[in-house]
């Protein structure tokens, strides 16, 4: 079934329609012989091959390189940022730290370009060792591969470990059925087999194939006919197999099995550099025939090994000394220049002991990481360096940093380690103050509820005497968490912990994010009023002036969130976007799933809600990848303006359970304010007079709540509940009023029109539209239409109020917001008007993708152009416009133009 399997695959790929396929199985049950059997007919294709290496996970996009290096003389015909992109991540030029997601956009790009000559396959054997920028990269490609002839088929050993690639097309590959399995034991044993031996190699090895061929190798005669040296039954299956390839590599002469240990201990499979390093240990070529003789090496273009265990059997069995001598030699034989990151590794896992030269040596190739592989990378040279410290207070100092750079990094586990190894040595008061941040922080970046700001304050009032930058930064932090921790704060909240700002030292020289924290401390003592100036101020110095990477990945996003409750939809534009351009340039996977979701929120006030999917979509691929537990902000907010009932309540309920169990109040918070849109665009007003009342609980807490008020008052009029409705307005127009935006203004006004009569009323809705319209605030602006228009009809002018619900109409319609487009049309047809649903009858049967993509063609935008903004191959993007030319019956992208609705700004 199998074979037949990956038969249909390459076929499918042939066709032009790609393929991806995740073979998962235990050790030695026969992936890589699938592989071979797939590369065997893949007669009249491309292939390309890499292979995740255990001791290789540490070194950014190691595995990538394998897949694409033979085909890296095409990266010239890929757009100038994919190149630049690609071309940083494997070293080939400088530049800055490249865009994650780039990259893997120039994967697929490069992929696609070599597949349009011939159908490529590509295989990954052992994805489960990839490491982590060569693994997201390859996920991200095998989810976006649509219609390129390319075939992709990963091999990952099952493990007690989180899944990798889950969610794609899977084959289990099972053991072989007790008949097969005993016809293979038994072709594979020369003369007659103990009934006991047999039976219990059988037992042993579940049908695993590679069990049944190994297991009984090596083993002398007595050895079959009696049992013996087998091994216990309890004995971990990859253990005996790794016993079972050191039998075979035993005979060998001792000069082979060093070149066996150093093939193992540099396993990116260049041979020449595996020559240098032989004759620099003294190793003759006679000793590569013996090693290839015993078939457990092949030494031809590559160096591979007959299976990956042989790999790591060999590299455990040697002697920590043993080991330290082959990767000395190899990093005398690596050259600095061209390679200097290897080479720093190499020399330190040849170190006997601490050193220091080594230690610095790693530091740097830390600060290179940063450029090449981001804080991934730059954590585990890190890691390395304190391990190579001999001055304990240094080497505490190199732990914290690692550790500050694996919590960036969403490596939680691997921080705290580091952070408990500093603790353990003699630390400065100012050291151990770092200790208790970074534990608060791990905590934080692992569950965004109320248990991190027990922590943070503590950890800031300790650090006021010892290092005040830190002591305002921390206490930055603890806002954060205040205000994340919300309604469902166990202990302080936000108004202790501005307290608690407003009774420290001032810095004599304040920074962005001093007065950012000055102003929220003012916010939660003293009021929205009070707090502005110094907010608006803040703001402004995020939007204009130059963030350091701290600053980006600490504060950017509570700057943007004070923007939206400023109203400044300008500053909360710039702040998302420059928050989420870092998180991705600098690999600080533990701020992306935030960065996402909180930029998508923007594109629903702004009605792109096709590029809201796209980020949505991105986020819930981060999220697996990093298993956060932020709730789902951005995917629960497009789904209420979108108003589609059927997918937002139950995500709604699964939210509200999950943050209010983590203590993540600021969640419960979006949560409701999304709920109380989808039921005023239903027209359940009850219900959103509930979401509503419980999301504006808080008001001065940032965004969402201030949001809330306007759904209050729209909820509270329809229900008749005037006095509800009158509170909020008054909320709500006292900030608006201090903000004094366009935006807020306008909202406010066409609200406070709700609760008007007569000539106030009509000057009211006229004021908001006059305002909204100068705002990208689109959504708003088309539902100030509908309520301008629903008020027109109430006082029977049926022409005025066709005007502007017709106008909301088409904009909802235009954007997607079905509810509220459904209340506008019910409103046209009670003035007598017939509504067509849209423009071109048959632009409902596009989905979100075709339309976003018809839109971009429509502009003018190339295919490749198109791909590149998408993350799509330009085959695919045309494959799109295929289907998108015959739905709307036209044939170029002239007629496609006058076909779409026109689009919103």
């Amino acid at each position: 079934m199998e074979c037949e399997t990956l038969s249909t695959l390459v076929a499918a790929a042939k066709a032009g329609r790609s393929q991806v396929l995740v073979l998962r199985g235990e050790a030695g049950i026969g992936k890589t012989a699938l592989l071979d059997v797939l590369l065997g007919r893949a007669a009249g294709c491309r292939v390309a091959r890499a292979a995740g290496v255990e001791s290789e996970m540490e070194l950014a996009f190691a595995g990538l390189h394998q897949l694409c290096s033979p085909y890296l003389d095409r990266l010239g015909k890929l757009p100038d940022p994919q190149q630049e992109a690609l071309g940083t991540a494997f070293g080939l030029r400088p530049g800055s730290t490249p865009d994650r997601f780039l990259v893997g956009l120039a994967v697929l790009a490069l992929l696609s370009e070599v597949a349009e000559e011939r159908p490529l396959v590509c295989v990954v054997d052992d994805a489960q060792w990839l490491d982590r920028a060569s693994g997201q990269a390859l996920e991200f490609v095998a989810r976006r591969l649509v219609r390129e002839r390319v075939a992709m088929v990963f091999a990952v050993c099952t493990s007690d470990q989180e899944p990798r690639l889950s969610g794609l097309p899977e084959l289990a590959v099972r053991g072989l059925g007790a008949g097969d399995a005993a016809t293979l034991l038994e072709s594979s044993v020369p003369g007659v087999l103990d009934p006991r031996v047999r039976d219990r190699i059988l037992a042993e090895s579940h049908g695993n194939p590679l069990a049944l061929l190994e297991l009984p190798r090596g083993l002398s005669a007595a050895d079959l006919s009696f049992g013996g040296g087998i091994g216990h039954s309890a004995t971990p299956l990859v253990q005996r197999l790794e016993q079972g390839f050191l039998r075979q590599a035993a005979p060998l002469p001792p000069q082979s099995l060093r070149l066996l240990l150093t093939a193992a201990a540099e396993p990116v499979g260049d041979v020449q550099l595996l020559w240098r390093a032989a004759e620099r240990l003294g190793i003759g070529s006679t000793a590569a025939a013996a090693a290839e003789a015993s078939g457990l090496i092949e030494l031809h273009d590559r160096v591979r090994f007959r299976h990956p265990l042989v790999r790591s059997a060999v590299y455990r069995s040697a002697t920590p000394a043993e080991r330290r001598e082959v990767h000395r030699a190899l990093s005398d034989v690596t050259d600095p220049e061209v390679d200097p990151d290897r080479r720093a590794w190499h020399r330190s896992r040849a170190a006997v002991g601490p050193d220091e030269d080594v230690a610095a040596e790693l530091e740097r190739s830390a600060g290179r990481a940063f450029s090449h592989g981001g804080l991934a990378a730059a954590a585990a040279f890190l890691e390395q360096s304190a391990a190579l410290t001999s001055d304990p207070a240094r080497r505490a100092g190199r732990c914290l940093d690692a550790a500050q750079a694996k919590v960036h990094a969403g490596a939680l586990g691997d921080a705290a380690a580091l952070v408990a190894t500093a603790d353990g040595g003699p630390l400065a008061d100012a050291e151990r103050a770092r200790v208790d941040l970074l534990r608060a922080e791990i905590s934080f970046a692992a569950n965004r509820g109320n248990e991190a700001l027990p922590l943070l304050l503590p950890a800031a009032r300790r650090l006021e005497p010892l290092d005040a930058r830190l002591s305002r930064d921390t206490y930055l932090d603890a806002l954060s968490a205040a205000l994340f921790a919300g309604r469902l704060a166990a202990g302080p909240g936000a108004r202790q912990v501005a307290e608690a700002v407003r009774a420290a030292p001032t810095p004599d020289a304040p920074r962005k994010g001093d007065v950012l924290l000055a102003g929220l401390a003012a916010l939660f003592t003293d009021g929205y009023g009070s707090a502005a100036p110094l907010l608006r101020r803040a703001v402004r110095a995020f939007v204009t002036d130059e963030l350091t990477l701290d600053e980006a990945l600490r504060s950017a996003w509570l700057a943007a969130a004070t923007a939206a409750s400023l109203w400044d939809h300008h500053g909360w534009d710039v702040l998302t976007r420059r928050h989420l351009d870092v998180a991705r340039e600098s690999g600080a996977l533990s701020a992306l799933p935030l960065a996402l979701h909180t930029r998508a929120l923007v594109h629903l006030f702004t009605g792109d809600l096709t590029t809201a999917a796209s980020l949505v979509e991105e986020a819930r691929f981060v999220t697996e990848v990093t298993r956060s537990s932020l709730a789902p902000y951005g995917e629960v907010g497009l789904l209420a303006v979108r108003g589609d009932a059927a997918q937002a309540e139950p995500l709604i309920q699964r939210c509200l359970e999950d943050v209010t169990a983590r203590g993540e109040g600021a969640g419960a918070t979006v949560v409701q304010w999304a709920r109380a849109v989808l039921c005023n665009g239903l027209g359940r007003y009850g219900d959103a007079l509930r979401a509503a009342r419980e999301a504006a609980a808080r008001p001065l807490e940032l965004g969402p709540p201030k949001w809330a008020l306007a759904e209050l008052v729209e909820a509270g009029v329809r229900t008749g509940d005037t006095e509800a409705a009158v509170a909020a307005l008054e909320e709500l127009s006292t900030m608006t009023r201090t903000s004094g935006t366009e935006w807020g203004l306008g909202i406010a006004a066409s609200r406070r029109a709700l609760l008007s009569g007569g000539r106030t009323a009509e000057g009211l809705h006229l004021e908001a539209l006059d305002r909204l319209e100068r705002t990208s605030v689109r959504v708003e602006l088309a539902r100030a239409r509908l309520l301008y228009g629903e008020w027109l009809r109430r006082e029977g002018r049926r022409v005025d109020a066709r005007t502007q619900l017709r106008s909301a109409h088409e904009a909802f319609t235009a954007m997607g917001v079905d509810a509220f487009a459904e209340r506008a049309r019910h409103e046209l047809l009670a003035t007598g008007e017939t509504v067509r649903r849209r423009t071109v009858e048959t632009l409902g049967e596009l989905t979100a993708q075709e339309v976003h993509i018809a839109r971009l063609a429509a502009q003018g935008l190339t295919n490749r152009e198109i791909g590149a903004e998408l993350y799509l191959s330009p085959r695919t993007v045309e494959w799109h416009l295929r289907k998108v030319f015959a739905k709307l019956g036209v044939g170029t992208r002239r007629e496609l133009r006058r076909s779409l609705p026109r689009s919103t700004p």
